[in-house]
């Protein structure tokens, strides 16, 4: 499941960013060649802007990806393009929800996801802080948070189907709306597991992170070479 969206204000552009090209590729189909190529993947779900479906749908036959099943009216807020998807999801396996604009999600975090959200229900990937972290509500600092315990959340996130869509009902019915899938597993009381991911699975949000982008892309092109 992969909502596709968003406006990308922050990066910019005057169009969804994930037509923005990294490469010889948009970001949207740099993403889903990750799904493609993992044998484990037997479909995506995407969420879309209705005026972008058409665009989408040439990108996918352009490049070749197969294994988008649907595409899903997304809505004004990533939750309800997920709940879009889980919507459209007929089976009853393991679902990912991952961010369309991250492109550089190695596959080993991919498989170590799902073999925790079979196991435990729910997982989700992420990168302990590097940082010297601060609590300083009102820009007044009143502790300094250990860094030990605190993670940099991403995606994938990983679930159960039933459990999500549980959790996605009951954040419907109760007019709540949470920042990620996580949030709502974790406010119906259900234990989510952290899978330590990479550095570089970072979200093409700006301008800067499209630089980085670049070089990633650079090094992944490299590491292919040297298998």
């Amino acid at each position: 499941m992969m909502p596709a969206a968003g406006s990308g204000q922050r990066m910019g552009a005057g169009f969804n960013k994930l037509f923005l090209k990294l490469g010889e590729k948009p970001i949207l189909i740099h993403t889903l060649d990750v799904f493609e190529k993992d044998p484990a993947c037997i479909g995506i779900i995407l969420a879309v802007k209705p005026e972008e479906r058409a665009d989408i749908q040439n990108a996918l036959e352009k490049f070749m990806i197969t294994k988008v099943k649907a595409l899903v009216d997304g809505g004004g807020e990533r939750q309800y393009s997920v709940a879009a998807c889980i919507r459209a999801y007929t089976d009853n396996g393991i679902v990912l929800v991952h961010d369309a604009a991250r492109p550089f999600i190695r596959r080993l975090v991919i498989r170590e996801l799902v073999r925790m959200a079979a196991e435990h229900g729910a997982a989700i990937a992420g990168v302990q802080a590097k940082d010297t972290m601060k609590f300083a509500p009102g820009g007044i600092v009143e502790e300094t948070v250990d860094r030990e315990k605190l993670w940099i959340v991403q995606t994938p996130q990983a679930f159960r189907y039933d459990l999500l869509a549980k959790a996605s009902a009951q954040a419907e019915q109760e007019g709540f709306l949470g920042t990620d899938e996580s949030m709502l597993v974790e406010r119906i009381d259900h234990q989510v597991r952290i899978v330590e991911s990479t550095y570089d699975n970072v979200k093409m949000t700006t301008q800067e992170d499209l630089v980085f982008g670049e070089i990633f892309l650079g090094r992944r092109r490299q590491e292919d070479n040297d298998v």
